[in-house]
């Protein structure tokens, strides 16, 4: 049954359902049958093939809408792990699954996007809570469970709940020193962690244009934190810029037709759309924060913690990965070196993220300094390997989630700030932002 008032204008998350189900409209609490542009999963596919299997179905309906990575346990720390691997390369090429993306390559959320196989008003449906992540080109991403995943490889569908919207509206600019982290933390922090729990959370006003197409990147990934079931970022000409070149490199077509067609998919709210809630944020007030153990919306301001012993500062994941936040790393801690009893941990995004921060000096910068450099991929976000804590340690972090254990030890400690604030702490020992260096 509908749960929106009698308005004719649509959110972002009514227009994108109905056109993933074939409609004209929908209505805000209505359950349509959608059918996804793109189907995500990494490591855990192979549990997800079990499944599929069981389903009495032998091919997938359409290997070319699948997308699938090796990114969490990569490389595998055990022969578990890479068993597991070898089950997901064995069905992929039983499959023919094109879109395969190899240990090393990156993180799931950060290689779809930079090879445009998810473009602006596109359903894409993932086995991992961060697809909200593609929110910030525009798409409709949104996690779904394992056997979800299953039925659609097999049916090509999935049923979903057309979500109520919260809009935020963001003015001004940043200072300096802070980040969309921060806004992003400062939000989960004053809504708390289920502020947006299956809710549309869209974006909008003049401070949006004005975000580096990488802080959109973070804004809507952390959605995931909010409960969000999908975020929105409206998508503009640096979109379609950074979007055109990438999607001509992979289809071999000319940049001007598929800068059309990523213009072309593009959807935007009506003005008389409906919101459940409407919150104005003035970015010049937002300061740099810092999400304390053992929950995301644990969040205060930074001085409130600063000189915090840190053991391990981490600098990754799909939240904080990218080449603008290890530019920023490398910038805090050239000339300096990491204090005496804490590491230093950077795991890139991705292959290309870490090509480009060789080419420009920074992985450079940082081995100088004492860091640590890891593959790309997630690295120790989940706990797997390369970095996990040991009893007592508190890790300062650019990650998204600092549940207890989530890093390998329940008797352990997360913090979670934005990577100029982790790279400060990491020369400190301490926490503490780049103003006390």
């Amino acid at each position: 049954m509908s749960t929106t008032p009698h308005t004719t204008g649509q959110t972002f998350a009514q227009k994108a359902l109905a056109r993933a189900a074939g409609r004209e409209r929908v209505a805000v609490g209505e359950v349509v049958d959608a059918r996804p542009d793109r189907v995500l999963s990494h490591d855990n596919t192979a549990a997800i093939a079990r499944r599929f299997r069981t389903l009495g179905v032998k091919r997938v309906w359409d290997p070319e809408r699948l997308a699938i990575t090796l990114d969490h346990a990569a490389p595998p720390p055990t022969v578990r792990h890479a068993q597991n691997h070898a089950e997901i390369r064995a069905f992929v090429a039983e499959q023919g699954v094109r879109y395969f993306f190899e240990v090393g390559r990156g993180i799931c959320h950060q290689v779809l996007s930079e090879e445009a196989l998810v473009l602006p008003g596109q359903l894409v449906l993932g086995a991992d809570s961060h697809t909200v992540h593609f929110g910030w080109l525009g798409a409709f991403g949104a996690g779904v469970g394992r056997s979800e995943v299953a039925a659609i490889w097999a049916l090509g569908a999935l049923w979903l709940r057309v979500p109520e919207a919260i809009r935020f509206v963001l003015r001004g600019q940043l200072r300096p020193g802070v980040t969309t982290k921060d806004v992003a933390l400062h939000i989960i922090g004053m809504f708390g962690a289920d502020g947006g729990l299956y809710r549309s959370v869209e974006f909008d006003g003049d401070g949006v244009a004005g975000l580096p197409l990488e802080e959109r990147m973070v804004l809507a990934n952390m959605m995931a934190e909010f409960g969000a079931k999908n975020a929105y970022v409206p998508p503009d000409q640096a979109v379609f810029d950074w979007l055109a070149p990438r999607l001509s490199r992979r289809t071999g077509q000319p940049v001007e037709v598929c800068r059309h067609r990523v213009e072309a998919g593009a959807l935007y709210p009506d003005p008389d759309a409906h919101y459940e809630a409407t919150h104005e944020i003035e970015l010049e007030e937002v300061e740099p924060m810092v999400a304390c153990p053992h929950t995301v919306d644990n969040v205060v301001p930074l001085s409130q913690v600063a000189g915090t012993r840190v053991h391990l500062a981490f600098v990754g994941t799909c939240t904080n990965g990218r080449l603008s936040d290890i530019a920023e790393v490398a910038r805090v801690v050239r000339g300096k070196r990491v204090a005496p009893g804490t590491r230093l941990l950077v795991v890139p995004a991705s292959s290309e993220v870490l090509q480009e921060a060789l080419a420009r000096g920074y992985i450079a910068d940082l081995v100088e300094a004492g860091a640590i450099i890891g593959t790309p991929g997630c690295g120790p976000c989940m706990g797997n390997h390369m970095g996990v804590l040991a009893a007592g340690e508190v890790c300062i972090s650019t990650a998204n989630r600092n549940f207890r254990g989530r890093m390998g030890n329940p008797h352990a400690e997360i913090y979670l700030a934005s990577p100029a604030v982790v790279a400060a702490s990491a020369v400190a020992g301490h926490i503490a932002g780049p103003d006390e260096l």
